[in-house]
């Protein structure tokens, strides 16, 4: 018993070792392997992919371009002016559902995918000290002014210019149309304006003569100025959100509202409706920001004031609005009467301009330096 014994230990011994071997290689190698290729090949080619979205940026990429997104819900987002990935990335999915008429999930994985091709995060304060340098400045017509506003009216803002009636406001208005519209031979952009007028105060024979001044060709100028007369309130804020196109298709740099709460002011009047209003004129001030900053476009905007007599000290005159302009608006501007043709404008807040105040002058011209600044 004992022999036969023995040599079945001997080969159960020597079957062991034969099979232990490769069992013990295979593991090895899975172990080894897994990791690396999910590190190695994987993240190194998300990377640039990342970088190469953030450069292409946000006005070149169309909004037809976002992963999944079929031809009918981008028709939807199209004609609703949300013609880019930035428009789309940076709205809200009840805006979405609301002007597009998609279902709330669709909107929220429309915008979830549009932020990640649009990268949107944190940013170097390096890199955004070289983007502001890149910002396009519109010239006043006047040094003064423009040296108030730190070299004129910058792109990517909004700016109120606020004051009583007869200071310059709606005139302001028309030499920016001109200084944008007119030839970069002349000092201009070349580019095209839209100017939301809800007063009816809009006067092409007055583009007419300051583009005289220039000698700019007044044709091509009324060509790239276009008009969109607002009737309430709730026109006025369907026409911003039909302007991304007309932004697009005629490379528009200047977005005019003459004037912001004219219809809001006539529609909402009482304490009753305050509340109201106020809502509403929020929600339009965020449509306007956001407009700017998406497609680098300037947006002026005119605001009446409100008298209050029971003020003793200091000034008795107030933009309307409240807070809810004071915090929306980039920079805001009060215009005040001057003797003769003069006009003195003082900025009231801005984050970059200091509370400094200068004189200006309206003449046949447009806006102009005082005949007697040295």
């Amino acid at each position: 018993m004992s022999k036969k014994e023995e040599p079945s230990k001997t080969a159960k011994i020597k079957k062991t070792p034969q099979k232990k071997p490769p069992a013990s290689k295979t593991p090895e190698k899975k172990v080894k392997k897994d990791p690396e290729d999910w590190i190695e090949e994987i993240l190194p080619k998300q990377r640039p992919k990342v970088a190469q979205k953030e450069d292409k940026d946000l006005s070149d990429v169309a909004v037809n371009r976002i992963p999944g997104i079929g031809p009918a819900v981008a028709d939807k987002l199209m004609s609703a002016g949300y013609i880019t990935l930035a428009a789309v990335a940076y709205a809200s999915p009840i805006e979405l559902v609301e002007h597009c008429e998609i279902g709330e999930q669709t909107a929220k994985r429309l915008i979830t995918a549009a932020r990640s091709q649009v990268g949107i995060g944190f940013r170097n304060a390096k890199e955004l000290l070289k983007v502001r340098k890149e910002l396009v400045k519109i010239p006043t017509g006047s040094k003064a002014l423009d040296g108030l506003l730190a070299g004129g009216i910058e792109t990517s803002s909004l700016t109120e210019i606020s004051g009583e009636f007869r200071t310059g406001k709606t005139q302001i208005c028309f030499q920016l149309c001109v200084m944008t519209a007119m030839d970069k031979k002349l000092g201009g952009l070349e580019s095209g304006v839209i100017y939301v007028d809800t007063e009816g105060t809009f006067r092409p024979e007055r583009i007419m003569q300051i583009c005289e001044r220039f000698g700019a060709q007044t044709e091509e100028v009324l060509n790239r100025i276009h008009v969109g007369r607002a009737y309430n309130s709730d026109h006025q804020m369907v026409l911003v959100l039909e302007s991304p196109k007309l932004i697009r298709e005629k490379n528009v740099k200047l977005l005019i509202i003459d004037s912001l709460t004219s219809h809001f002011r006539a529609e909402y009047a009482g304490r009753g409706s305050l509340l109201e209003r106020q809502q509403k004129l929020n929600k339009y001030l965020h449509q306007l920001l956001r407009l700017a900053e998406v497609y680098d476009v300037a947006v002026v905007a005119t605001n009446q004031v409100l008298s209050k007599p029971d003020v003793l000290y200091g000034e008795t005159t107030f933009p309307i609005g409240g807070h809810i302009v004071a915090h929306s608006c980039t920079t805001r501007v009060f215009l005040r009467k001057g003797k003769g043709e003069k006009r003195i404008a003082r900025v009231i807040d801005s984050p970059h301009i200091p509370e400094i105040e200068t004189v200006f002058s309206i003449s046949a011209e447009g806006i102009t330096d005082p005949k007697d600044s040295t």
